[in-house]
């Protein structure tokens, strides 16, 4: 057991670390009137369009486990992530956001969560900020411009927070993205520790097919005794043979344990289940960074297993094989707890 007066020490100098880098780092965004915190968000759609391009995202943990050989966050010692040599940041991992060469970033947003009791106690002040630097950048203070979802139950102490950083993405060079003190706890807990984030954006391109994309989040609790969330993400048409994806970002999806089900609905008939070889139809939400079912683009670090945090993107080439009157989306875990946090959606117009 842990002295509670080191643990005490260790959280106000972690604090004070936190509070001296964001003070120092430029804002990019500021808190919205009215903004404050919420045990769940409906869904609701954040973007929508029709383009010429498509949606790509970054993403990777924030937390891992201290002896660096946990499978499963539950009970498990959760440790830092820390790759940016900077001792004022006591978290910090790298992803590749992947924009086509000659794109044009139209929207882009930043989510970030995790669990706030482990072993120490997290300040829940701390959710809406988080530390952001581009290829090459020195790092930017972002502030939750909505909601944020903020939820104590089930052994946990769960949140996420999400801002609009397009302006900063639409100017940036490719090449990784650092992201920074998110607000994730260290030690132990029944329920284990978890944390990250992932950086949505839509680009538009000359000569790429014609898209709709949809970008829909909140903050919602599914599993046995919480029921499952349903959503219209898109109730447009689609011809045969369309290819889409749809992107994932979930908290505590506890890897090992079946029952987290992903499906899609297209037609009146029409529904297919989600998963690929990375992550099984019967335990989708299995604390991975994925797309279709491979590591996807570079990421620091590159951790298979992200010990309960998942954004996946997934292949629905087969749920739009025949068409589709719309995309609707059930998702839910049949004995996980786990918290959902935003899906994307990118279908093509026309074959």
């Amino acid at each position: 057991m842990r002295n509670s007066a080191v643990l005490a020490v260790r959280r106000s100098v972690l604090c004070a670390l936190s509070c001296a880098v964001l003070s120092a780092a430029p804002a990019l965004a500021s808190a919205a009137p009215g903004s404050g915190e919420a045990a769940r968000i409906p869904f609701a759609a954040r973007y929508q369009a029709e383009l010429h391009g498509g949606i790509v995202r970054a993403a990777n943990t924030s937390a891992k486990g201290a002896l660096g050989t946990e499978t499963a966050n539950d009970g498990a010692a959760i440790g830092y992530v820390d790759v940016d040599d900077d001792p004022n940041t006591y978290n910090s991992s790298r992803a590749e956001l992947p924009v086509p060469a000659g794109a044009r970033v139209a929207w882009a947003r930043l989510y970030w969560g995790g669990n706030l009791r482990v072993g120490e106690q997290k300040p829940p002040e701390d959710d809406g900020r988080v530390l952001i630097a581009e290829p090459g950048g020195r790092y930017k203070a972002v502030l939750a411009d909505t909601l944020v979802g903020h939820r104590t139950a089930d052994g946990a102490d769960a949140f996420q927070a999400s801002a609009d950083v397009t302006e900063l993405v639409r100017w940036a060079e490719p090449g990784q993205w650092t992201v920074a003190q998110v607000n994730v706890a260290m030690g132990r807990s029944a329920v284990g520790g978890w944390g990250g984030w992932t950086l949505v954006a839509a680009y538009e391109k000359d000569g790429e097919p014609l898209r709709r994309v949809s970008v829909w989040d909140g903050f919602e609790t599914v599993g046995p005794r919480s029921g499952e969330l349903r959503l219209a993400l898109d109730r447009n048409r689609y011809p045969e043979g369309a290819e889409g994806r749809l992107g994932v970002v979930a908290y505590d999806g506890d890897r090992g344990t079946s029952g987290d089900y992903l499906e899609v609905r297209t037609g009146r008939r029409d529904v297919t289940a989600i998963g690929d070889s990375a992550n099984s139809a019967n335990d989708v939400l299995n604390s991975s960074i994925t797309e279709f079912g491979t590591a996807g683009t570079a990421r620091f670090p590159a951790a298979g297993n992200t010990l309960g945090y998942d954004s996946d993107v997934f292949d629905l080439r087969e749920a739009l094989r025949r068409g589709a009157d719309g995309v609707q989306v059930r998702l839910g875990s049949r004995e996980d707890t786990v918290w959902l946090g935003a899906l994307f959606l990118q279908a093509d117009v026309r074959r």
